[in-house]
This record gives structure tokens, sequence and C-alpha cells, in this order.
């Protein structure tokens, strides 16, 4: 019974510190496809390589600040 108790608290315990670095990654992950869809307009080319990388930018900086 106390093991079954332990096993139940380390669960819930690393199932916590998961989601809360996940959520901080996340935030960090989106900050970074921010600046980094701004730094490519600056700089980008105009050739459809260039617009498939800036549309490529954009969905992950999207995905990453939806969360």
């Amino acid at each position: 019974m106390k093991a079954f108790l332990l096993v139940t608290i380390l669960i819930t315990f690393t199932t916590s510190m998961f989601a809360s670095t996940t959520k901080v990654e996340d935030e960090r992950l989106c900050k970074v496809f921010q600046e980094k869809v701004v730094a490519y307009k600056e700089t980008m080319r105009s050739d459809v390589y260039a617009m498939k990388t800036l549309e490529s930018y954009e969905k992950k900086a999207h995905a990453y600040c939806s969360k």
C-alpha cells in the first residue's frame, strides 16, 4: 500500500514538472520563431524557397504561440 501511494505521488509530481517545463519551452520557442520571422522578412530574397522558409517559420511561431 505504501509503495502504491509513493508511486502515485511520484507520477503526479513528474507529470506536473513535465507540464511546466513544456510550457516554458513553448514560450521560449514562440519568442525565437517570432524573432526569426521578423529578421527573415528584413533580409529575405524574392524567390520560392525564401517564401517557403518564411511560411515554415510562421507556422512554427503560430504552433508554439497558440499553446
